[in-house]
């Protein structure tokens, strides 16, 4: 295996590619260390990584094809994992072309060098954002998903689309993998978990969103990358059974398949604020705010597929997670 995983200076492309070099696997990181968040958290990454013999990095933006394209040329890679992608719900309501740019244009980019080098695999991030107005809990691959409430989500769902395009014209193999919340040491800066220990430790208030009924399914990175790792190595097959009758979303006569990886538990955002306060030793000032556009109030996963066809579902508490977090967080910052 020769591995490409793009977006590897990103928070899960970080653990994802220590993952696979603790697993004695040669990984090729691509990034364009764009400054969404703090470039410096991202070039600490990648400083992580850099110890190890087996990575390889380069510094490309997906957008620019003329660039991937000499990428591709230069190596074989027998997989990629694509993890490269402008993040944030709320940001998409005031930069909507970075998402076009990014998730849009460079998966198009990624697809065609996947294509024309003949890659074994290609498994790429969704998001469980693409269920969107979607009420029926908890979320299955098998639900229809076309009533996306950002630009963000749209992106993702584009993605998945895309992708199903060229596993039907060109056989290329698929996986797409829809994250629900990832939390985590190393997370990103924009995410409530890192915003809220920030804020209770300096004694700032925290905004709490939808009066705190807010619900998410808190997944823990090492769960994500494991879910990772394993659909990797699992090149999907036609579905034979599928029907244009009663069309299955999750799979395809093309070697096509989705999964949702979510911690399969539904937690109100006032129990992980909680939660946060007891690891901490400290109580939050609650700032209680309206829903934003763009956020769903709740998401839960349902993830039978991916128990059925790797035989692995994320199982970590967040008690557990959160502790793991703080110990990182007081580390980093000096604390």
């Amino acid at each position: 295996m020769r591995i490409l995983v793009t977006g590897a200076a990103g928070f899960i492309g970080y653990h994802l590619c220590r993952y696979f070099l603790e697993a004695g696997v040669s990984v090729y990181g691509l990034d364009n260390l764009n400054d969404y968040y703090s470039v410096q958290l991202k070039k600490d990454r990648l400083a992580e990584l850099e110890k190890e013999k087996n990575f390889h990095f380069q510094r490309v933006d997906l957008a620019d094809a003329s660039a991937l394209e000499a990428y591709f040329a230069q190596f074989s890679f027998t997989h990629v994992v694509n993890l490269a992608a402008q993040a944030g719900v709320r940001y998409s309501l005031i930069n909507p072309k970075s998402y076009v740019d990014s998730n849009i244009v460079g998966f198009a980019n990624l697809l065609e060098c996947c294509r024309q080098h003949q890659v074994k695999h290609l498994v790429y991030a969704s998001s469980s954002s693409v269920y969107g107005l979607n009420t029926k809990m908890p979320f299955s691959v098998r639900d229809n998903v076309d009533h996306p409430v950002s630009l963000y989500a749209a992106s993702k769902k584009s993605n998945e689309l895309m992708a199903h395009t060229y596993s039907h014209l060109f056989r290329l193999p698929t996986t797409g993998l829809r994250f629900f919340t990832v939390y985590g040491p190393w997370g990103r800066p924009d995410m409530a978990l890192y915003l809220f220990t920030k804020a209770i430790l300096n004694g700032e208030p925290i905004n709490v969103f939808n009066h705190g009924k807010m619900r998410r399914d808190f997944t823990y990175i090492s769960d994500i990358v494991e879910g990772v790792f394993r659909v990797t190595h699992r090149i999907p097959e036609p579905n034979v059974h599928w029907s244009g009758d009663t069309p299955d979303p999750s799979s395809s006569p093309a070697p096509y398949k989705i999964y949702n990886i979510g911690n399969n538990n539904c937690v109100e955002l006032e129990h992980f604020i909680d939660v946060l306060e007891t690891a901490l030793g400290k109580k939050a000032v609650r700032n209680y705010m309206d829903i934003q556009p763009g956020d769903v109030p709740a998401t839960y996963a349902d993830v039978d597929d991916l128990m059925q066809d790797v035989g692995f579902k994320p199982e970590t508490r967040i008690e557990d997670g959160i502790i793991a977090f703080i110990a990182w967080f007081k580390s980093y910052y000096g604390w």
